[in-house]
């Protein structure tokens, strides 16, 4: 983005580049930018920091000791006020993205801007169940690559009947004792490639017709889960072999934050924001970075490197 501006702001209602998102791609474009004498500005209608705050332990982050999501990014956070990037937290509502000078609305007002940096991320799809929210980060998890070793030795269910489903229940076997795989339909409804691996792996349990209700926890973590079959709707409570705690890991896919860019920007069929060199997406000068780009994989390590790039 810093190599497409042709002028750096002198007005004091003018930015170079107003970010909406202060996830992990928001403020890294933010110290970036900063660092390179643009008037920036990180706009976030939540918390700063995006979903990551909710994870308790982050241990793969490199060059950074075990931490909390909300502590690394908060340590973000005051690497790019350092280098004097400016926040404000209001909810972006519009953009007007005709000409070169382009408007961010906001509930706090207008913001007048060069250029734009969408990094409003995508969620895991939630599934209602009783106590996902509640345990969110502390026993209901939606990543394997992030908190699969979190359950070392321990039991763990896995919800889900496609292909993330699949594939991550063997990858949590190299941790996890046990894992069961809770699958609505009559089978997964991925490749029956990637289906055989987690039929055939002797650490798998897969039921099918099922749906999971509700999770209790106690001392510890979770303790217990109900779990009903799909045409009858009687349930039964599930608990590990050996009595102790467990994880869930919820597969349903994600939701892309796009409402924002609907019709303004390239989206995929999946509602996720298509971008082309430097990160720009269809509309000149404004950028897309972190989970809410087309992309193979989304952790914080690749919503950092996102946010770098844009700038």
């Amino acid at each position: 983005m810093t190599q497409q501006s042709s002028q750096q702001s002198t007005r004091n209602d003018l930015y170079d580049v107003v970010v909406i998102g202060g996830g992990p791609a928001g403020l890294t474009a933010g110290l970036y930018l900063a660092r390179a004498r643009y008037r920036v500005l990180v706009l976030e209608k939540d918390d700063f920091g995006g979903q990551i705050t909710i994870t308790n332990e982050v241990v793969n982050y490199p060059g950074v000791g075990r931490t909390t999501g909300r502590a690394l990014t908060q340590t973000m956070k005051s690497q790019a006020k350092d280098f004097g990037a400016e926040f404000l937290s209001a909810e972006a509502t519009g953009l007007d993205v005709e000409g070169d000078v382009k408007t961010v609305h906001t509930t706090r007002g207008d913001l007048k801007t060069f250029g734009i940096l969408i990094a409003t991320g995508a969620s895991p799809r939630k599934l209602g169940f009783e106590g996902e929210r509640e345990y969110a980060g502390r026993g209901v998890a939606y990543c394997a690559t992030c908190d699969g070793e979190f359950f070392t030795g321990k039991e763990v269910l896995v919800v889900g009947g496609g292909f993330a489903a699949a594939e991550e229940s063997v990858f949590l076997t190299k941790y996890a004792s046990k894992v069961t795989v809770l699958v609505r339909e009559d089978d997964f409804t991925c490749d029956a490639s990637v289906a055989a691996e987690a039929k055939n792996n002797p650490k798998i349990d897969v039921r099918y017709g099922v749906e999971l209700k509700g999770v209790t926890a106690g001392q510890g973590g979770l303790r217990e889960a109900t779990i009903a079959d799909r045409d009858s709707g009687e349930t039964e409570t599930w608990k590990p072999a050996d009595g102790g705690t467990f994880g869930v890991f919820v597969f349903a896919g994600y939701v892309p934050a796009t409402d924002l860019v609907r019709g303004v920007v390239e989206l995929d069929d999946h509602g996720y924001v298509v971008t082309h060199d430097y990160l720009e997406t269809s509309v000149p000068g404004v950028y897309a970075a972190g989970d809410l780009r087309v992309k193979n994989l989304r952790q914080v390590v690749t919503a950092t490197a996102d946010g770098a790039i844009a700038a």
